[in-house]
């Protein structure tokens, strides 16, 4: 059986998440978990909540962690629990993942020294900080970490996982079952496609709805690269 143990927090991106959990809960024996600090529900970015299965005591160990997304992620890399319970949990896990912006978090706690890393366009210029090499991407594997771009990326980075995992012939299996056949009805899903306005109206949105990311950005950077203090005599 294979356990995998998506991080829950509040103001996450949900789909995020449930795309690659749609995905990967389609592999054999596959259990899914949702692991949050305590059981109470936890608010998406959309306006609805998800239950966590488990709690950080209380969740078994993984065989794939995965960490996605959204605003809320500068809470989850300012939270020691989250960060204790990701290095414990990645110890044992025979693949540390994450989803959009959730590859910050795993940056927090350690996890990406080294390591080559996608994420979000808009925030690609921070991986650096927390040791990672940044991979203009959708999915990048390095070892046993794959990152996945923003949001929809998910479903790809999920697949993409199946297909290491299972096969390719599994793969494609589940991509049909999913009817995973994208033909957007728009050509906007880049900052290469989409047009000077769209690209300064989300520009201006992130500006006002998350002034202060950018520097909690940087701060939990700056912890991560602390040099631990010295005891005195």
């Amino acid at each position: 059986m294979a356990q995998i143990s998506f991080l829950l927090f509040p103001q996450v991106t949900q789909l995020d998440l449930t795309g690659p959990a749609q995905v990967l809960s389609r592999m054999p024996d596959a259990k899914i978990a949702l692991v949050a600090k305590t059981l109470e529900p936890v608010p998406t970015d959309a306006g609805f909540a998800l239950l966590p299965t488990a709690t950080f005591e209380s969740a078994a160990p993984p065989d794939i962690l995965c960490v996605p997304g959204g605003f809320g992620v500068t809470g989850a890399m300012e939270n020691e629990a989250t960060l204790a319970w990701l290095r414990r949990a990645a110890e044992g896990a025979a693949w540390v993942t994450s989803v959009c912006t959730g590859v910050l978090v795993l940056g927090a706690a350690g996890l990406l020294r080294g390591y080559r890393a996608t994420t979000h366009w808009a925030s690609h210029e921070y991986l650096a900080a927390f040791g990672a090499i940044p991979v203009k991407e959708r999915v990048v594997f390095d070892r046993n970490r794959v990152t996945g771009g923003g949001v929809t990326a998910g479903i790809d980075f999920g697949l993409a996982l199946v297909a290491a995992i299972e096969g390719e012939d599994y793969a494609r299996f589940v991509q049909l079952s999913l009817e995973y056949d994208p033909a957007p009805p728009l050509d906007s899903g880049s900052p290469g496609k989409a047009d000077a306005a769209t690209l300064e109206r989300y520009r201006a949105m992130v500006a006002k709805s998350a002034s202060d990311r950018p520097a909690r950005y940087r701060a939990a950077a700056e912890r991560l690269n602390r040099p631990p203090s010295s005891s005195r005599p």
